[in-house]
């Protein structure tokens, strides 16, 4: 890498100039496949055409297709982006690295959350910068989102976005060396649908090879749709656009309609005889696959690579405290929130209630919620990864309490990742309807959380016990971090 005031890296596509801030060097907008155009948006991503000259790599570029996202009183907009900033080149990779790397560092590859319809890499939260100072490479990449990234349309490839973010991987493994990074020390990480989508590629053959290590953040490996269920949202997708449900009429269909289309598809009944519905009716996009990603690792896939994974304490809550639906929570809510869970929605809530003698219908309701969409799915996940030998597996669960929103907030869903990121000093981030309050964050945190990611990205193992099915060890992280055994375990037996 040349050592003028703009870095220079050659790809195997062509050169780019990124951009130097003091000892770090960020390389933004950088293409890893073909801009999905036309039928193209509903095929495997193709390889990027090489280009002459130096492509400028100093501004953020265009992301996937996607309505903006808000969530109540709760200002999101550091998670979520700012929406859809349009243009077809964007399936994209940002690279934050040392300015000064010679090669072999770590490497991080991060998926961003969003519901499989929003997010991107210009959120607020996903700056590398803090990564490079502590020498990793950090790469945040753009993948296909909502119908065109997740909508299973018969004469289309499944799981098109999961394809975007393996298409990533091989760009990294081919030119990560070019920016100082080593490409056989490659961790894959996400959080929410991105931790999902790392789950999904935990159990895809094909990425085999192109990543050695795994974090999982807020995810599940009981995540995806089966054929079936998503094949009701692909009816009610192609009646909303009044097409058929066949690949070449979605290929005529504009992106703006497509955006509009998967907005309204919200709430589809997708219960069958034989499963429920892995995100509750909290999104219509998701993995498709007939057998679970945590079945496809408990039998044997990824088995040699490391995993990193844990949930927060409060989950649920950033789905009820926003839209002002935590303290208004009846006994019916409960119940009608195990219903849609689980197949003995009575024994459940009993379960909960004796783990919880003192508390409220909010606190039952958002426990419930939190595990149906993460905890039953990270618990699965873990047991079926920790099984195998020849690897490691962690267990964390977050538990500092953001008191945004009058102190309701709390440890809930997406709270973890300004201190993975060691952003958590950003202003936009604090304050009574920001993501972290209006207090301080203990001094510190942000601090040993990153540079617990950034070890294991090293070395492979974050600093505590490693989980195996009899102990359960987990590393509780809040202002103080206590390994615990076992958590939660009446509470983990009702799911199993």
């Amino acid at each position: 890498m040349s050592h003028h005031t703009e870095p220079v890296v050659t790809t195997a596509q062509g050169s780019v100039r990124g951009l130097r801030r003091g000892d770090t060097a960020a390389f933004l907008n950088i293409p890893y496949a073909a801009p999905p155009r036309g039928v193209g948006r509903f095929e495997p991503p193709r390889p990027h055409e090489p280009w002459d000259g130096v492509r400028d790599a100093t501004v953020p570029g265009p992301n996937a297709p996607q309505s903006e996202r808000r969530l109540g009183t709760v200002d999101m907009s550091p998670y979520f982006g700012t929406g859809w900033i349009r243009g077809e080149d964007y399936l994209t990779a940002n690279v934050w690295t040392p300015a000064a790397a010679n090669g072999d560092l770590p490497v991080m590859v991060f998926v961003h959350g969003g519901g499989f319809v929003a997010g991107s890499t210009r959120s607020a939260l996903y700056d590398g910068s803090a990564f490079a100072r502590d020498g990793v490479v950090l790469v945040t990449l753009n993948y296909r989102l909502g119908i065109a990234g997740f909508l299973d349309i018969p004469g289309a490839p499944a799981n098109r976005g999961l394809l975007d973010v393996v298409a990533a991987l091989r760009w990294v493994r081919e030119n990560i060396a070019a920016f100082g990074g080593d490409p056989d020390n490659v961790t894959l990480f996400g959080q929410s649908a991105g931790a999902t989508i790392v789950g999904g590629v935990l159990a895809a053959p094909e990425a085999a090879g192109l990543f050695h290590r795994a974090i999982v953040q807020s995810g599940s490996g009981l995540g995806a749709f089966t054929t079936e269920q998503a094949a009701r949202v692909t009816r009610a997708a192609a009646e909303a656009l009044g097409i058929e449900p066949r690949v070449d009429a979605f290929a005529d269909v504009s992106d703006d309609r497509l955006v509009e289309a998967g907005s309204g598809l919200a709430g589809i009944d997708l219960q069958t005889e034989t499963h429920h519905d892995p995100l509750i009716g909290l999104s219509p996009f998701s993995l498709v696959r007939d057998t679970q990603p945590a079945e496809s690792v408990a039998a044997g896939l990824s088995s040699a690579i490391h995993l990193l994974i844990g949930t927060n304490t409060e989950e649920g809550n950033l789905y009820l405290v926003p839209v002002g639906k935590y303290a208004t929570s009846t006994a019916g809510d409960v119940d009608d929130a195990a219903a849609r869970a689980h197949p003995n929605p009575a024994r459940l809530v009993e379960t909960y209630r004796k783990a919880r003698p003192e508390a409220s219908f909010g606190e039952l309701r958002s426990a419930i919620m939190g595990d149906a969409l993460f905890g039953a799915g990270s618990w699965a996940l873990t047991g079926a990864h920790a099984a195998h030998l020849e690897s490691a597996t962690y267990a964390y669960e977050f538990a500092w309490r953001s008191h945004a929103l009058d102190g309701e907030l709390g440890a809930t869903h997406a709270v973890e990742l300004p201190f993975v990121f060691d952003v958590a000093h950003l202003p936009q981030l604090h304050g009574p309807a920001a993501l972290l309050g209006p207090d301080k964050p203990p001094a510190g945190f942000a601090a040993r959380m990153h540079e617990t990611w950034v070890r294991f990205a090293r070395t492979g193992n974050p600093g505590w016990d490693p989980y195996d099915d009899e102990r359960r060890a987990t590393m509780r992280i809040d202002a103080e971090w206590t390994q615990v055994d076992n958590p939660r375990s009446q509470e983990r037996q009702a799911w199993r």
